[in-house]
């Protein structure tokens, strides 16, 4: 199977990894406008590791890396285009990973509503829990401590 990048036009995706010991780990939600994909697998023709699913109905826009490389050859817009958004993901993924390391749950899950209020009502608890890298009733502890 050939890995693919996916564009949101509607809805809203995740990218996750599950574990051995069947524990998800939610990488990235994905909103209108944003991509998800095994970058990993789609850069290097590798096989997966990450998978990708909708959290609601969703249309996408569905890019190989050969249709991708072809489109930057031809049209040096999109080749700039894409080196933006490389960029701009790198970025907020090494700031995603230093508030992992620095900040605690309470904070991060804080931090996320700030950077993406739209995602509280959108995505279950659950979800935005294995994103944190905490389970649900962890995060609840932290909203509720009377229960």
């Amino acid at each position: 199977m050939v890995a693919c990048e996916y564009f949101v036009i509607s809805g809203c995706l995740k990218s996750f990894f599950i574990n051995e010991e069947m524990k998800m780990f939610i990488l990235q939600f994905a909103m209108p406008t944003w991509w998800a994909s095994d970058y990993n697998a789609l850069y290097n023709h590798s096989k997966a590791t990450v998978n990708v699913d909708c959290i609601t109905d969703a249309e996408v826009l569905c890019l190989t890396s050969d249709d991708r490389e072809k489109l930057c050859k031809e049209l040096h817009n999109v080749e700039h285009f894409f080196r933006w958004r490389t960029n701009k993901g790198y970025v907020a993924v090494q700031k995603r990973l230093l508030s992992f390391m620095n900040n605690n749950v309470k904070y991060r899950y804080e931090e996320l509503l700030t950077l993406y209020p739209e995602l509280y009502n959108l995505v279950p608890k659950n979800l935005i829990a294995a994103y944190l890298g905490v389970s649900r009733e962890t995060l609840s502890r932290l909203y509720h401590p009377e229960k």
